[in-house]
């Protein structure tokens, strides 16, 4: 067994001459002679922060009518600096910049429907959604909302909306009637995009009615336009007919036709709207977080291109829904040319190793995927590897973000997936719709560490408001970066948006993980600040006990929490078990003894309880607050941001932490 830091792998000497970041390196040394690697890189890329992102501009080709007058202007201030002022440019323009006949989108659903769009047939269907939206009066500013699976369409609307100016949002179709009102009722949003049903697990889930609660309850949607998706004719008049606007709030989106065969493309600021994505609301509402259009396409395009060396060539594939800030990310991958792979649907169906079949298939080069999907992999025993029904030859790059990945996760992926790959794991969040720390192709893969901090982000630990090296404290990023967000909709003077970031560190942008920058560059993130364990005034990252509780067979998932226990703060893990196992003294003992063995007995947990399901957000996170607060008596604000509320029940009463 390998230990934390030791490498899994390098790059060959080929692939990183190859590499977009080796050719981006060289261009940049052309003018900047002291940048000859990647360290140089990134130090210049912190302390030359404009020329940084001027250059990536033009390197990655950004569509613009206009150019920049100032690439920063007010670069002390955060928040309150600008970029690229002056710069007009649409997200969408630079989407569909390509319009020949390679692969825009391969889309498949877990019935085993696959679809394909190319560049040329996806500018010709945003075209036709353009004029859709303009007839419905929808102008720039607009809110536009999806209630939308991972389609083409959903693309396809997103791009639309763009090319207009107007402002998307999107929440998956598994998301409730509460949850998602919660959400596009504070924004406002013109017109909403739904669908009639969707695939998941082997069944059929129909949504129309929970489509027609949404619309009916918020005034200023005028039209619902109704993709089909389970159904060729969806039954609309049962649903809408005896809604408060009848059948004329709704409409069929491929009952619109349209000569039109070029579009135009809104040519706006840098800084204007492009999307409104929303916090995961478990403490209070949904707080909706505003990205600039600019910023996203720049960020993205940076973390495409450079940091995971995608080409026109490659086939790129994120596991996510479109209430995920991933899907966003994805999409911009269009910028670059490539293909995107859409699936929706379980990820374990109509077998546990669905997605590796998929990639097998469709050539996926960059596989992108939740961290928890790994290790439930590996204990399905699924060996991508060995098997014969997936050949990975295509896969270079495996993708992984949404919490922490385990070292042993990273033993799997290289002993079970594929030997070669570049493993980047990936963070940053909802907040920046993109990484603060990510994967690096001309960097080896440490075990168990996050390759590098992502160019451009002054990415740094503190300890105490002081940064520290090869020590856990809180994850900041020092200067301003394009992709911050431009604020919280509605919020007219900024106070929750700077509490939020800014409020903990003068100037500083503060991310909520707890971290560690190691002493060979890599990063290691420990859990969120805010569920932080304390026992005995001792720091102590959730994810230090979740990377050893994996390693234990009978063990599925695990939550940890602090428990406030005679004047001090105990450990407490509840775990789900295997199908079959009960969770004796023995395996009680494994537990303790597997985490003492790999970390320090105040890790220990002095309570091991067993529960049938763990809360988790509709994105799929676990929420370690809502369990401390139900185990304090204290009150879950928002069930509704929950995928699985009911689980909650588990953790209340129980005997068990009584004693």
């Amino acid at each position: 067994m390998s230990n934390q830091g030791d490498v899994l792998w390098r790059p060959s000497e080929k692939a990183m001459k190859e590499s977009r970041l080796s050719e981006f390196i060289q261009l940049v040394r052309q003018k900047t002679p002291q940048v000859h690697n990647y360290d140089s890189l990134y130090n210049w890329s912190v302390e030359s922060s404009p020329d940084f992102w001027e250059t990536l501009w033009d390197y990655c080709d950004v569509k613009s009518s206009r150019r920049h007058d100032e690439v920063l202007v007010n670069p002390d201030a955060m928040p309150g600096a600008q970029w690229f002022s002056g710069a007009r440019l649409n997200y969408a323009e630079n989407c569909l910049r390509y319009r020949d006949d390679r692969l825009a989108m391969i889309s498949s659903t877990e019935n085993g429907t696959r679809r394909e769009v190319s560049y040329r047939e996806l500018y010709q269907m945003v075209v036709r959604c353009q004029h859709l939206l303009e007839s419905l009066g929808v102008q720039k500013g607009d809110r536009v909302a999806g209630y939308m699976p991972n389609s083409p369409e959903t693309i396809v609307a997103l791009l639309a909306t763009a090319s207009i100016g107007a402002i998307w949002s999107s929440c998956s179709p598994d998301f409730g009637v509460k949850g998602v009102f919660e959400r596009f009722d504070q924004i406002q949003p013109k017109v909403m995009f739904a669908i009639d049903g969707y695939y998941y697990a082997g069944k059929e889930i129909e949504v129309l009615e929970s489509v027609g609660s949404v619309a009916s309850g918020i005034d200023s949607i005028e039209k619902v336009v109704i993709v089909p998706f389970l159904s060729p004719d969806p039954d609309l008049e049962s649903h809408f007919s005896s809604q408060k606007h009848g059948m004329g709030k709704v409409m069929r989106f491929d009952a619109f036709h349209t000569d039109r065969s070029e579009m135009s493309f809104a040519q706006l600021p840098f800084d204007h709207p492009l999307y409104i994505l929303y916090s995961s609301g478990t403490t209070g509402k949904p707080k909706c977080i505003v990205h600039s259009a600019g910023g996203s396409l720049l960020q993205h395009l940076k973390e495409h291109q450079l940091h995971t060396d995608v080409t026109r060539d490659d086939r790129l594939f994120y596991f996510s829904t479109c209430g995920w800030m991933m899907w966003n990310w994805l999409v911009t991958g269009l910028a670059s040319g490539c293909t995107l792979i859409l699936y929706d649907g379980s990820p374990f169906y109509p077998k546990r190793k669905s997605l590796w079949v998929l990639a097998s298939e469709l050539k996926i080069s960059v596989f992108g995927t939740s961290a928890r999907y790994i290790p439930t992999c590996k204990k399905a025993r699924i060996q991508p590897h060995t098997d014969e029904d997936c050949d990975l030859s295509a896969l270079r790059a495996v993708l992984s973000t949404g919490s922490p990945l385990a070292a042993e996760s990273f033993d799997y992926v290289y002993d079970s997936i594929k030997p070669d790959v570049m493993l980047s794991s990936i963070s940053g969040g909802t907040d920046i719709v993109s990484c603060f720390v990510l994967g690096c192709p001309l960097r080896p893969v440490h075990r168990g560490e996050i390759q590098t901090r992502g160019l451009g982000m002054a990415v740094d630990v503190y300890v105490e408001g002081e940064s520290v090296i090869g020590q856990r404290g809180e994850l900041v990023c020092t200067k301003p970066f394009p992709c911050m967000p431009i604020g919280f909709w509605g919020e007219k003077d900024g106070s929750r948006y700077y509490d939020a970031y800014f409020s903990r560190f003068e100037n500083v942008w503060a991310q909520g993980d707890y971290a560690e920058i190691t002493q060979q560059d890599g990063l290691i993130i420990y859990g969120r600040s805010d569920a932080v364990l304390n026992p005995g005034g001792v720091r102590i990252g959730t994810a230090e006990i979740y990377r050893q509780v994996e390693k234990v067979e009978e063990v599925l998932e695990s939550l940890c929490i602090g428990q406030i226990w005679k004047d001090d703060v105990r450990i407490i893990l509840f775990v789900i078990l295997q199908p079959e196992v009960d969770l004796t003294d023995e395996l009680q003992s494994r537990i303790r003894q597997t985490i003492q063995n790999n970390t320090t007995r105040r890790h220990v947990p002095k309570k091991i309880i067993s529960v049938l399901d763990i809360p988790r957000t509709l994105s799929g996170k676990i929420v370690e607050l809502a369990v401390r607060n139900i185990v304090h008596g204290d009150e879950v604000k928002n069930t509704e941001a929950l995928a699985n509320p009911e689980a909650l029940e588990y953790f209340r009463n129980l005997d068990e932490l009584k004693q």
